[in-house]
């Protein structure tokens, strides 16, 4: 199964998105609410009780983040919301990829064609910033459209 850790975020910062983003034209795919999430780390096909003992390793005693998502960007094919976080990328870090590239956090909102990219999306979302959020679980997902959460780790508050 194809699996990831990943933060969630709450139900009220998830209504100021859907709020940024009113009326969605059919031009993109728009990605499900219920799903949004800023991936940790991808481990592609992976056995989920191998990586949650893994997880259970490296998340106990972990402190919880705080999280903002501002701004927005595109990769070839994806409208993203930009995620910033002090301490973010060292719990990226800590639960590990299986990828060979930069952490780059980002909540992905919509995809589309890679010749396309939405720019009238960015350039309206561009000034989106988010309340700050302290991200207090990590979650193991899975599966295809939608994922699903496997497993959660509690961080320890501050």
């Amino acid at each position: 199964m194809r699996l990831f850790t990943a933060l969630r975020p709450p139900a009220d910062v998830a209504a100021e998105i859907a709020d940024a983003l009113g009326s969605r034209d059919r031009l993109l795919r728009w990605s499900d609410p219920a799903g949004w999430h800023v991936t940790l780390a991808f481990y592609g096909e992976a056995d989920p009780v191998e990586r949650g003992a893994f997880l259970d390793r490296v998340l106990d005693g972990r402190k919880s983040v705080d999280v903002q998502l501002r701004g927005s960007g595109t990769f070839p094919g994806v409208l993203w919301l930009g995620v910033a976080g002090e301490d973010l990328a060292d719990l990226a870090a800590a639960v590990g990829s299986d990828e060979d590239r930069p952490y780059r956090p980002h909540l992905t909102l919509a995809r589309c064609s890679r010749t396309r990219p939405p720019t009238a999306w960015r350039e309206h979302l561009a000034g989106f910033r988010s309340r700050v959020w302290t991200a207090d679980r990590v979650e193991l997902m899975g599966g295809g459209s939608p994922y699903r959460t496997l497993r959660a780790w509690p961080l320890r508050r501050g």
